[in-house]
C-alpha cells in the first residue's frame, strides 16, 4: 500500500514537472495549477496499462489518453478559469471549443502527448518500480 502511494506520488511529481516545463518552452509561461493538472493527467494515463491488457493497441491507448487529458482540462478549466477567474488559458478563439476550456485542435495534440506519456510511464514503472517490461501492439 505504501509502495503504491509512493509510486503514484513520484509519477505525479514527474508528470507535473514535465507538463510545466513543456508549457514554459512552448507558451513562454505556465501557472502552478498546470503542475497539478499535468501530474494528474500523467497518473491517469499511467493507469491505462494497469487497467487494460498489453494487447490493447497503442493508438487506442493514446486516444483514451487524449480523452483523459481533455476531460481533466475541461473540469480544471471550469474551476480554474471560469469559477476562480484566473484565466490561465482560453481557447475561445480556436475552432470547435467548449466554453473556451477545451477544443478539438488541442485534443488532437493530446493524442501525441499521450503516446509519449504512456511509453514514459510504462518504462518508469519497469525501471524504477520493477513492474512488467512494456510491450506494445501498434494496431
Amino acid at each position: 500500500m505504501i509502495k503504491a502511494i509512493v509510486k503514484n506520488i513520484v509519477l505525479f511529481l514527474i508528470g507535473g514537472l514535465i507538463y510545466f516545463v513543456l508549457e514554459v518552452l512552448f507558451r513562454g509561461n505556465s501557472h502552478w495549477t498546470m503542475y497539478i493538472v499535468g501530474g494528474l493527467c500523467f497518473i491517469f494515463i499511467g493507469w491505462i496499462n494497469e487497467l487494460l491488457s498489453w494487447s490493447t493497441p497503442l493508438w487506442l491507448q493514446s486516444l483514451i489518453g487524449s480523452v483523459i487529458i481533455t476531460a481533466l482540462e475541461f473540469v480544471s478549466g471550469c474551476i480554474i478559469n471560469l469559477g476562480l477567474g484566473w484565466n490561465v488559458w482560453d481557447y475561445s478563439n480556436l475552432p470547435l471549443n467548449v466554453l473556451g476550456q477545451i477544443c478539438l485542435p488541442f485534443s488532437a495534440l493530446w493524442v501525441l502527448l499521450s503516446t509519449v506519456a504512456i511509453v514514459l510511464d510504462d518504462y518508469l514503472r519497469y525501471l524504477w518500480f520493477k513492474e512488467e517490461r512494456p510491450k506494445y501492439k501498434l494496431f
